[in-house]
């Protein structure tokens, strides 16, 4: 069965992480992915983070099934190549600064001229659209300080702080691959692409459930903020400390009753002081204080989860993600996998979150070095060994070992 995304091309002017998200996605469904880097020394994250033998493993997570074409993109040469990439292209992708590629001659405008069904996907801090801010330089924790969740997030009389991950930059990335999916289903009935402006604040902003309509409907009574490791709303919900680490509970109301069967205290439920959510959100540090003493009577933290789970009371270990790989959760759904690399033998990576019911496993990929498919890429689109030859002689192609 071939892959959802078998068959469409993508030029793919990405770099760390935002962009790279996207591109990645559509290579692990089939895409063509030629990725453009940027001459002499490529993507900025080749030499990022954990590295072995000079590669990077954080550029090898990103880029599997791409290839790699470095050109100079300060030289109208290495414009006029990407030109004819576009040409015979069905998606753009890009994560440049604001105005970087319009004064190089690849903004939408001129990539709509070159090719009217092409899609183009632009992801930003702030977005291309004309706002006061689309000036504004941004990486992951600008977005997610403007986008109101590092205000939600830490103790609840501290500081605010970043999520340990970066979230604003794949939370991103899923979006466009969203908004390119829905701009190619429209161009099957139009016959036209369009560009898909994706900003990072806005894709985090969008997962607000709460903080946007709460204030103005409790005229001003409810205040978002940081709730610490324990919801300020009801209890039981949020982290506890289990007989060895930490456990995650969410007990609504139609929890409620089976997990004080858990617990083994069904007289709980009929408790004036936890009948109902508002009772147990006024009472919930003592309730907290209840439910962490009777986990400490556990030998294991998956002695509590199993009477938890006996009972369908919605918990989890807080788990480490250097232990997924032995979890079976994730071993059941190919979400850790060992992969070979050229370079680094073999790496262990996340698995791809989207499943087809029509797509049989995963595809076999591997980050290019840079470079590495220059001639072959441009034979595709008409230049000869010749004229591979002249630009790498005048230095518009690049390679690279890692």
């Amino acid at each position: 069965m071939l892959p959802p995304l078998d068959g469409v091309r993508v030029v793919d002017l990405t770099h760390y992480l935002a962009g790279p998200t996207v591109t990645r996605l559509m290579a692990e469904l089939g895409a063509d992915v030629v990725k453009v880097e940027q001459a002499p020394s490529g993507d900025p994250s080749r030499t990022l983070a954990v590295m072995k033998d000079g590669r990077s493993g954080y550029f090898v997570q990103q880029n599997r099934g791409k290839r790699s074409l470095c050109v100079d993109l300060h030289d109208q040469r290495g414009v006029d190549v990407v030109l004819r990439l576009v040409e015979g292209a069905d998606v753009f992708v890009e994560n440049y600064g604001p105005g970087v590629l319009d004064r190089r001659g690849l903004g939408w405008a001129a990539l709509h001229d070159c090719n009217p069904r092409l899609v183009m996907a632009s992801i930003s801090g702030f977005g291309r659209a004309e706002n006061p801010w689309d000036h504004k330089t941004a990486f992951d924790l600008i977005a997610q300080a403007m986008s109101g969740l590092m205000h939600l997030t830490g103790p609840r009389d501290g500081p605010p702080m970043p999520v340990g991950t970066s979230i604003g930059d794949v939370s991103a990335g899923v979006h466009a691959v969203a908004g390119i999916g829905i701009a190619l289903f429209q161009r099957e009935r139009t016959g036209r692409g369009q560009h898909v402006d994706i900003a990072m604040v806005d894709s985090l902003f969008h997962a607000q459930e709460m903080s946007v309509h709460g204030p103005p409907l409790t005229g001003g009574r409810y205040v978002p903020n940081r709730g610490g490791h324990q919801s300020r709303l009801t209890a039981p919900v949020g982290v506890y400390r289990g007989p060895q680490a930490w456990i995650v509970l969410h007990v609504m109301a139609a929890q409620w009753p089976g997990f004080c069967r858990a617990m083994g205290r069904p007289d709980l439920e009929r408790d004036e002081r936890f009948a109902d959510l508002a009772a147990r959100q006024r009472n919930r540090d003592e309730l907290n204080a209840m439910v962490e003493a009777w986990m400490a009577t556990f030998a294991t933290d998956a002695d509590v989860l199993a009477a938890l789970d006996a009972e369908r009371v919605p918990c989890a270990p807080v788990l480490p993600p250097q232990d997924a790989k032995d979890h079976p959760y994730f071993q059941a759904r190919r979400m850790v996998r060992t992969v070979p690399d050229p370079v680094l033998g073999e790496i262990t990576i996340p698995g791809n979150p989207l499943r087809f019911s029509e797509m049989d496993g995963d595809l076999d990929l591997v980050a290019p070095r840079l470079g590495e498919h220059n001639a072959e890429v441009l034979a595709e689109v008409g230049y000869t060994d010749a004229d591979v030859a002249a630009l790498t002689d005048a230095g518009v192609l690049r390679r690279g070992e890692t």
